[in-house]
């Protein structure tokens, strides 16, 4: 059985334990990346696809006469062209929950950085400012407490309510929206009341045709002159434009990004611009801790076993 792991760096910095899944797949090549024009290539012999980000489209697919699976190390499908894999009988399946822990941290660096001013305070104190101008003004860079204050939860999944379980610790009131585009429960807000009342709105939702450009121009106007958006969720939820002269204008308290709709943004991004004011903007690494990477591995390799066996452990197909 012939198998391949298209993208291994994105998983590994050399630093994980694969000794399972060579037991299982005791073949299994490792490429560090794969190029889009070198993707046919490799799996066209391929009985299993191991991939993270790697993009599989139907002229791929089309050509890998023998490939009866495709792994991923991920939450995300979209790169996968699910509908030739149907077609073709190709199962698809994905790992979830791996990196919750991970995600809700860096959510809350984010909120926690730009709530506390810590980069403005940072430079105060290192480029001499501190020194020739004495004590900061402190109204110039406004910190505020969050207890009392309202958290906003984009999508109620395990990442969602990971970020609220902190949230709530800082004694923050948490709402949470409807899903767009599915029937309103019960206890939850409309998108446009819960972007009005929330002080902090957390994007934790998949990117589908209901929620691709979420956050517009639209949905930035309704929310307060200081709240924060955070975005650790997908790119194309926000339209970067929208929210890049939302910040510029001061119409938003700050914005912690890491996401964006391209990634790598090898076309550029109007959230890339370092003159914007209180963004932060990383890249796409909260899910990066080196326990979520394992767990991500064990959890492919368990899918992979289980698939062997004749299950459906982690199937999108």
């Amino acid at each position: 059985m012939q198998a391949v792991f298209l993208d291994y760096d994105f998983a590994s910095c050399a630093d994980l334990d694969t000794s399972r899944l060579l037991a299982l797949l005791p073949t299994l090549q490792f490429f560090e990346q794969t190029p889009p024009t070198e993707v046919a290539a490799r799996i066209r012999d391929a009985d299993i696809v191991l991939a993270d980000q790697a993009q599989l489209g139907r002229e791929a697919l089309q050509s890998a006469s023998r490939l009866r699976l495709i792994a991923l190390a991920g939450t995300g499908y979209d790169k996968i062209d699910i509908a030739s894999a149907q077609e073709r009988g190709i199962a698809v399946c994905h790992v979830r929950g791996y990196c919750t822990t991970s995600v809700a941290q860096h959510a809350w660096s984010l909120i926690l950085s730009l709530t506390q001013q810590l980069d403005a305070f940072r430079r105060y104190a290192t480029d001499g400012s501190w020194g020739r101008l004495g004590p900061v003004n402190v109204q110039a860079h406004a910190v505020r407490e969050l207890a009392g204050r309202t958290l906003g939860i984009v999508g109620w999944g395990e990442l969602g309510a990971a970020v609220a379980r902190i949230g709530e610790a800082f004694g923050m009131r948490i709402v949470i929206a409807n899903r767009p585009g599915a029937a309103p429960l019960a206890g939850r807000l409309p998108l446009p009341e819960l972007l009005a009342s929330a002080d902090i709105v957390s994007l934790h939702c998949p990117l589908t045709a209901a929620t691709r450009g979420l956050i517009g121009a639209r949905e930035l106007a309704l929310m307060k002159s200081d709240a924060l958006l955070i975005n650790t969720a997908r790119g194309g939820l926000v339209d970067s434009a929208a929210l890049s002269a939302a910040l510029r204008a001061g119409r938003l308290g700050g914005a912690g990004i890491d996401v964006l709709p391209q990634e790598p943004p090898i076309d550029g991004d109007p959230l890339l611009d370092a003159a914007i004011p209180n963004l932060i903007v990383t890249p796409h690494v909260a899910w990066a801790a080196r326990e979520a990477r394992q767990r991500s591995l064990d959890e492919l390799t368990a899918n992979v076993a289980d698939f062997l066996k004749g299950g459906r452990r982690g199937r999108v197909v």
